[in-house]
C-alpha cells in the first residue's frame, strides 16, 4: 500500500498532472456556477480533451472538474437562489437568505472553507480506508438501501418551519408522487404519462429544482415589487468575508460531522452528494438547540456549512465504489467509468494492483485539488459577490435565461420548458400558501431509489416485509429512523411538562 501511495504521489506531482488539477478545478468551478449545467455537463465537455492524455492525467483532469463543479455550484445557489446542480440545492436554503441579509461575502467564505474541509477529510479517509470501505459498500443490500432512503425522508421536519410539519409531509408525498411519473423501469408500463411521449422518461430533477427555486424566486421578486435600481448604499450588502472566533466555533463541529457523514453516504453506490447534503442538513438541525433551530432556513451558518461539507465529502467518497468495485455511484462517475474503460483500464478490486499510478494519483490529486480550489476561490469572492449589485431588472431576466437554457440543454426538448413553467406557477401558489419547497425535492429525489430497492427487497423475500428486521444493518437504520421521528414529539412533551411544573398550572409531578 505504501509503495502504491508513493507511486501515486510521484505521478500526481508531475508538472503535467499538476496543470491538469489546476485546469480541471478552474473549468469546473466556472461551469458549476452556471445554473443547470453541473458536474455531468462539465465532465462531458472535457471528454474530447482527455483522449490525447495519459490515463492518469485524463482521470485527474475529470476528477478536478468534478469537485470543482460541486465547489462552484454553491455560488449561484447562494447569490441568486439558482442551484448549479442538485447537490447544492440545500446550500440555497440558508446561503441565499444570508446573501439577502448583506452577508454574501461571509456566506461564500463559509461555503469555501466547508467545502475545503469536507473534501480534505474525505481525501484522507479515501487514502487510508478505500479497500476496506469497498467491502462495507458491498455488504449493503436492497433492504439496507430502502431503510437508508426512509431515514432520509425522516429528515423532512428539518425543512419545515414551526408548526408546518404536516405541510412538509404533504409536500414530501407530492414529491414521491411526481417521482412515479414515466415508464416503470421494471415492467416497462407507462405511469401517469397521459399518453404524452414527453413524459415517458419522467420529470427531470433539474427541471423541478430550477422551477421551484430559481424561476419561482425570480417571479416572486417581481410579484413583491423588488424591481428598483440598485443604488450606492447596496454596495455595503456584499459584506465581509471574515469569520469571528465565535462563528468558527459554531460551525466547526458541524463541518466535522457533516464531512464524515457525507463521505460515508458517498461511499454507497447510488447515494451521492444530493442525499448526503439533505441528510447532513437534517441531522444538524435535529441536533441544534431550540433557539438555533429557528435560524435554519433563514440564514443559519450551520445550515450552510453542513450541506457544503457533506456534498464535497460525498463527491470524494463516490470514487470508492468507482475505483474499487467498478460501480458508478452517480451519473457523473458513470461518465468517468466510461472514460476509464476507453483507456483500457478496468476499475475494480485489482485496479490498485494493476494500475496503482492511476488509483493512488487520483486520490492524492483530490487533496491537491482542494488546496487549489481554496486558493482559486477565496480571492475571487469579492468579485463574484458583485453579482448582487446587478439591478433587478437585469438580474431577473438573466436568472430566467440561465434556468430555461440549462434545462433545455439537458434534453433539447421544448416540452420541458412548458412543464417547467407549469411547475413554477404551481410552486408560486404553494409558496404563497406557505408550503415549503424542500420536502418536495427530497421526496422526488428519494422516490425512484426507494421504489427500486423496495421492489428488489420484496422479490428476494417473497413479498414479505420481514426484510425490515431480518438483517442487522436494516434493523439498525430503521431503529434510528424511529428515534429521529419520535425525538421532536418527546422534546415537545418534556417542554410542556416542565412548563406546567414551572407555572404551577398542572398537577404536581412525581
Amino acid at each position: 500500500m505504501l509503495e502504491g501511495i508513493l507511486t501515486g504521489f510521484n505521478t500526481a506531482i508531475m508538472p503535467t498532472n499538476l496543470w491538469m488539477v489546476f485546469l480541471g478545478c478552474f473549468v469546473g468551478t466556472f461551469i458549476g456556477m452556471l445554473p443547470g449545467l453541473g458536474p455531468i455537463s462539465a465532465i462531458a465537455l472535457m471528454i474530447p480533451i482527455t483522449y490525447g492524455l495519459e490515463p492518469a492525467s485524463g482521470i485527474i483532469l475529470m476528477a478536478g472538474v468534478y469537485y470543482g463543479a460541486i465547489f462552484g455550484a454553491s455560488t449561484s445557489s447562494i447569490l441568486i437562489n439558482a442551484p448549479g446542480c442538485s447537490a447544492t440545492v440545500v446550500t440555497a436554503f440558508d446561503g441565499y437568505p444570508l446573501a439577502s441579509q448583506g452577508f454574501a461575502g461571509k456566506a461564500l467564505a463559509i461555503a469555501a472553507y466547508s467545502s475545503f474541509t469536507g473534501g480534505t477529510i474525505a481525501a484522507i479517509f479515501l487514502l487510508v480506508a478505500a479497500p476496506a470501505l469497498a467491502k462495507v459498500s458491498l455488504s449493503f443490500q436492497s433492504a439496507d438501501y430502502f431503510a437508508l432512503m426512509v431515514l432520509g425522508l425522516s429528515a423532512v421536519a428539518a425543512f419545515s418551519g414551526r408548526g408546518q410539519v404536516v405541510k412538509a409531509m404533504l409536500m414530501t408525498v407530492f414529491g414521491l408522487m411526481l417521482s412515479t411519473v414515466g415508464t416503470d423501469r421494471a415492467t416497462g408500463v407507462e405511469r401517469f404519462t397521459f399518453g404524452s411521449i414527453d413524459l415517458l422518461d419522467g420529470i427531470s430533477f433539474l427541471l423541478l429544482a430550477m422551477a421551484t427555486f430559481a424561476l419561482a424566486e425570480a417571479l416572486m421578486a417581481v410579484l413583491k415589487g423588488e424591481h428598483r435600481e440598485t443604488d450606492d448604499t447596496d454596495m455595503s450588502k456584499l459584506g465581509s468575508m471574515k469569520l469571528s472566533k465565535e462563528e468558527v466555533k459554531e460551525i466547526a463541529p458541524t463541518v466535522g460531522r457533516s464531512s464524515v457523514l457525507g463521505f460515508l453516504i458517498g461511499v454507497l453506490p447510488g447515494a451521492g452528494g444530493t442525499i448526503a447534503a439533505f441528510l447532513a442538513y437534517g441531522v444538524d438541525r435535529n441536533l441544534a438547540k431550540a433557539k438555533d433551530k429557528l435560524k435554519f432556513g433563514s440564514g443559519s451558518l450551520r445550515g450552510l456549512a453542513a450541506p457544503e461539507s457533506a456534498n464535497n465529502a460525498a463527491s470524494s467518497g463516490s470514487f470508492v465504489p468507482l475505483l474499487t468495485l467498478g460501480i458508478p455511484g452517480s451519473g457523473t462517475t458513470a461518465i468517468m467509468l466510461g472514460a476509464l474503460i476507453s483507456y483500457g483500464i478496468q476499475p475494480g478490486p485489482r485496479l490498485f494492483v494493476d494500475n496503482p499510478e492511476v488509483f493512488w494519483s487520483v486520490i492524492i490529486s483530490m487533496y491537491i485539488g482542494n488546496i487549489v480550489l481554496l486558493i482559486l476561490n477565496l480571492p475571487l469572492i469579492p468579485y463574484i459577490s458583485r453579482l448582487l449589485i446587478i439591478p433587478r431588472p437585469i438580474l431577473i431576466p438573466m436568472i430566467l435565461l440561465f434556468s430555461i437554457t440549462g434545462v433545455y440543454l439537458v434534453s433539447f426538448n421544448s416540452m420541458d420548458i412548458i412543464i417547467m413553467a407549469g411547475v413554477c406557477l404551481l410552486a408560486i401558489v404553494l409558496r404563497l400558501l406557505t408550503f415549503p419547497m424542500a420536502p418536495l425535492l427530497l421526496g422526488f429525489i428519494l422516490g425512484g431509489m426507494m421504489e427500486d430497492n423496495l421492489r428488489r427487497a420484496l422479490l428476494i423475500n417473497d413479498d414479505s416485509l420481514s426484510f425490515l428486521w431480518e438483517r442487522p444493518i436494516t434493523l439498525t437504520i430503521m431503529i434510528i429512523t424511529v428515534l429521529v421521528l419520535i425525538a421532536p414529539l418527546f422534546q415537545a412533551t418534556l417542554k410542556r411538562i416542565f412548563k406546567i411544573e414551572k407555572d404551577g398550572t398542572g398537577l404536581p409531578i412525581d
